[in-house]
């Protein structure tokens, strides 16, 4: 019988340091993404600006991009971005510097292929679900909305599909407010 192998954080802290590549942990299965396209950097630029803006007016917490966030069973994903209170950030944060465990907000950019979709809108979806992240976000560029999840009981459930004449709100960052047009990187004359 070929049993495959379950990976963990720790057989990712031993694989090398590659600048641009990107390594997760999804249900024991090792992922290995590459440098996103600008459309993804652009969006996930958006995010930043909008929520860390928020975030520094309002003092609550902080905007990370691409953390290192580990959970108990040994799965470990780098999100797009995050954002996290200053409470839950330092009952979570190790020395190394990464989570060990959900922040409140996970925010994912879908990435080209089969494959990335279905990982950030199944896969993540239930992991984030699973460990106890408030809100979960997926942008799609290409599509131009974004999905939004929200905890209700003991799940993520969608509560919005925002498209760009829509303005993001949550009530997990009061007076909080993005149009989703911003996200989108500008049209090439």
């Amino acid at each position: 019988m070929n049993v495959a192998r379950r990976y963990t954080w720790a057989d990712v802290e031993r694989l090398p340091h590659v600048e641009g590549t990107r390594y997760e942990i999804i249900a024991g299965e090792l992922h290995v993404a590459s440098q996103p396209s600008l459309e993804h950097q652009y969006a996930c630029t958006g995010v930043i600006i909008a929520v860390e803006g928020w975030s520094r007016r309002t003092g609550l917490g902080v905007t990370v991009q691409a953390p290192g966030v580990i959970f108990p069973d040994g799965d470990g994903v780098a999100p797009d971005v995050v954002w996290i209170s200053h409470a839950r950030l330092a009952a979570l944060k190790d020395a190394a510097g990464h989570l060990l465990g959900a922040p409140e907000l996970v925010v994912e950019v879908l990435s080209p292929g089969a494959s990335n979709v279905r990982r950030d809108r199944e896969e993540k979806l239930g992991l984030f679900s699973r460990w106890g992240v408030d809100e979960y976000w997926i942008v799609d560029w290409r599509a131009q909305r974004v999905d939004v999840f929200r905890r209700e009981a003991d799940a993520l459930r969608r509560v919005a599909t925002l498209g760009s004449a829509d303005a993001l709100t949550s009530p997990l960052l009061p007076g909080f407010t993005c149009s989703v047009a911003t996200l989108w990187l500008p049209a090439l004359t």
